[in-house]
């Protein structure tokens, strides 16, 4: 693209937004605004990805605790199998204690998906961001360097 002069002569034009037309100050003012934008996209991907690990971590909990519930039951089951296994003949107590033992299975399948969960939650740090800044700064390096 070209422009006409007063006399005659045409030149190359350069776009408004070409760096080797702004003054020094109009690219420091672009930097900083470069990098506060930077920064703010750095701070919305660390907070969703923590956010993402705290509901895991919620999910982890919830499914521990469930495991401790039914392992409760479990163990309601095993005193009602004892009492019961005192008190009558084998039918009984022997079914109680079938209970007692599904119950406890249940509660450990539970019990190792919450822990699996919790494990996957932690360390609540925000990998993705903290990748992200890394190439962030290895590119201002490399673009300082030029």
């Amino acid at each position: 693209m070209s422009t006409d002069t007063a006399d005659g002569r045409t030149t190359p034009t350069r776009h408004a937004t070409d760096p080797e037309d702004l003054s020094t100050g109009e690219l420091v003012t672009r930097l900083s605004a470069q990098v506060t934008e930077l920064v703010r996209g750095e701070l919305e991907l660390a907070r969703t990805e923590l956010a993402e690990k705290g509901k895991r971590a919620g999910a982890g909990a919830g499914l521990a605790g469930a495991g401790g519930a039914v392992a409760l039951y479990g163990l309601g089951a095993l005193v009602a199998a004892a009492v019961a296994g005192l008190s009558l003949v084998l039918d009984v107590w022997l079914a109680a204690l079938v209970v007692a033992v599904v119950l406890f299975v249940v509660a450990g399948v539970l019990a190792l998906a919450g822990r699996a969960q919790i494990r996957r939650a932690v360390p609540p740090v925000p990998e993705r961001a903290v990748d992200s800044v890394g190439r962030d700064v290895d590119t201002v390096k490399s673009a300082v360097r030029r």
